[in-house]
């Protein structure tokens, strides 16, 4: 499943520690942009993260976007590219970047939603449960950036 020499398959593995990618980012919901199309982009992105081995979740409330995706560093980077270029959101603010060899910290979830409100609660309950230290100074990174000002100025509290 990895493209890059000297990554084992994932699906040797099952989801142990292996190289993946996390990419986490808020950005501004372009006019327009609802309810109606964030659940038409979970569905789709669902269906085509389970095809690519990409897990995470998305927060959507106020206008911002908040996501959290880990996968095989190739289709990580694919996808980032195709962010840059979807015009349903703008003023992307990358947050934490990294690839690491650990475990997936929701392996279960192809594209999850989360409301805005629970989004603490949610990194709280996977910094818990973490064992993996990248994992762990992921998570902690991004709680940091949660209680920065600009996010907050965004509407994410």
């Amino acid at each position: 499943m990895f493209d890059e020499p000297g990554f084992p398959r994932e699906a040797d593995l099952g989801y142990s520690a292996i190289a993946l990618e996390t990419f986490v980012y808020c950005s501004r919901a372009s006019e327009g942009v609802g309810d109606v199309e964030v659940d038409r982009l979970i569905e789709f992105s669902q269906r085509r993260n389970a095809a690519r081995g990409v897990t995470g979740m998305l927060v959507y409330g106020n206008g911002v976007f908040f996501q959290w995706v880990e996968g095989p560093p190739n289709e990580v980077r694919n996808l980032i590219a195709s962010l840059h270029g979807d015009s349903r959101h703008h003023d992307i603010v990358e947050l934490d970047r990294s690839v690491d060899k650990r475990e997936r910290l929701y392996p279960g979830w192809e594209m999850e939603r989360v409301e805005a409100e629970d989004i603490r609660a949610v990194l709280l309950d996977a910094l818990e449960s973490a064992q993996d230290q990248n994992n762990v100074a992921a998570l902690k990174r991004t709680l940091e950036h949660l209680d920065s000002a600009p996010l907050a100025s965004l509407g994410i509290s």
